[in-house]
């Protein structure tokens, strides 16, 4: 372990270093940001035009969304680029925790947690992919159709649509980072797989939970989220075991490693 004993000033700096590099990643990742933005806007949009368009009016591109304050326009695009620069550079930040934690670690330890950056941002990717092309049609649809059983006319702003649409997308792009976050965990030891089998039960009564706060109150969309959730902690559970087991290689290389030290100093 490579031994740094820092102050409290020490860390307050390495932090002010490491979140000076994100801000610079973010700035440039914003300037990307505006050349992309328009298309992601046109696409994110394309969930509207196919389901609550072809719900209510039976046919596409008739009906666009509504912007209610002279400012929405400017909102939704500087919220895209935000979100798109966010998407960018997260492998940036996951590197610079780990670069803050990695001093604590073993070098075995810094090496393997090293090769789980790539797969967060994957993970990310796919959290927001299943939200808007799995989840979010569906919830269209349901609240389409609810509003019509009400004698609702549903008009919806484009302020109002993207919002939503963040409030799905990104809390799942999170949630998907469980297999690496319990990967991560019992690598260090901190978890190992048999703890996560005995609180199954714990942690699917938190995972219902969370999908209740995500989806529309009806069992059908509850049960898209749930099962998904479901299936993600029986991932995490299952690849813990290969970083439990890499856990107990490298404590059993250190101890090695240390009884040698030991003999050599006491030979010298």
């Amino acid at each position: 372990m490579e031994e740094k004993n820092l102050t409290v000033i020490e860390h307050i700096d390495e932090i002010r270093k490491r979140l000076m590099v994100i801000v610079v990643f973010f700035a440039i990742a914003v300037l990307g940001s505006f050349f992309i933005a328009k298309p992601v806007i046109k696409f994110l949009q394309l969930q509207y035009a196919n389901e609550i368009q072809q719900t209510v009016l039976g046919q596409v591109g008739d009906n666009p969304l509504h912007s209610f304050a002279i400012l929405d326009p400017i909102m939704i695009y500087l919220k895209v680029i935000i979100f798109i620069s966010v998407v960018l550079i997260s492998p940036v930040i996951m590197y610079q925790l780990w670069s803050f934690v990695s001093p604590g670690l073993h070098e075995l330890e810094r090496r393997a947690t090293r090769n789980y950056i790539p797969f967060t941002f994957l993970l990310f990717v796919a959290g927001i992919a299943f939200s808007y092309f799995v989840l979010l049609p569906y919830v269209m649809k349901f609240m389409v159709n609810l509003s019509g059983e009400l004698g609702i006319t549903m008009t919806i702003g484009i302020n109002d649509y993207f919002t939503f649409l963040f409030q799905i997308m990104i809390p799942f792009g999170i949630v998907f980072q469980l297999p690496v976050v319990m990967l991560f965990l019992t690598r260090l030891g901190v978890l190992n797989p048999t703890t996560l089998v005995k609180i199954r039960k714990y942690a699917y009564f938190v995972l219902f939970v969370i999908a209740a706060f995500i989806t529309p109150p009806d069992i059908i969309s509850h049960l898209f989220v749930t099962v998904p959730l479901f299936m993600l902690y029986e991932i995490s559970i299952f690849i813990s075991r290969f970083g439990y087991r890499k856990f107990l290689k490298s404590e059993q290389q250190r101890k090695i490693e240390e009884q040698e030290q030991k003999q050599q100093t006491e030979e010298n």
